[in-house]
């Protein structure tokens, strides 16, 4: 059950509202090596672990684009909008990556949402999400999230 829910008539009046934390969830080597099929993407610092560990990081790191997809089932934990009849991810704002994520690690993620806009048919809401790891000092992505919701 997501920690904040608000009608679809209350929508519009919740630019600012701090949605909190998700619950940790740990990132596994079986995850990496899933995403780096799903994606072809089978570069040596995500899916060679023994190789990984003369590399830059000491380790396997998780993809950037697997930390940023994780943000689907955060955001389940966060926010629910009732009484809608469609929900859109429209896209993304200034994704960044500033630290990586190494396999094993803990990863959470906070939101707040920035602004609420009309569009014809509902609102369009800009969330800014920031995923940040278990004792990190930089978090591994911070991205602003664009979602509508039609009536």
């Amino acid at each position: 059950m997501p920690q904040k829910v608000i009608s679809y008539q209350d929508l519009a009046t919740a630019a600012g509202t701090d949605l909190g934390y998700s619950e940790y969830r740990t990132v596994t080597q079986e995850q990496v090596d899933t995403f780096a099929d799903a994606a072809d993407d089978h570069q040596w610092i995500h899916t060679d672990p023994e190789r990984a560990k003369d590399g830059p990081f000491g380790g396997p790191i998780a993809h950037g684009y697997l930390t940023l997809s994780l943000q689907i089932p955060f955001w389940a934990e966060l926010f629910e909008v009732d009484g809608v009849s469609t929900k859109v991810n429209y896209g993304l704002e200034k994704v960044r990556f500033p630290s990586p994520v190494h396999v094993g690690s803990r990863i959470r993620m906070k939101a707040t949402i920035a602004s609420v806009d009309e569009v014809p048919g509902g609102y369009q809401i800009a969330v800014d999400q920031v995923i940040e790891v278990d004792g990190g000092t930089k978090p591994a992505v911070v991205s602003r999230g664009l979602y509508r919701f039609y009536a």
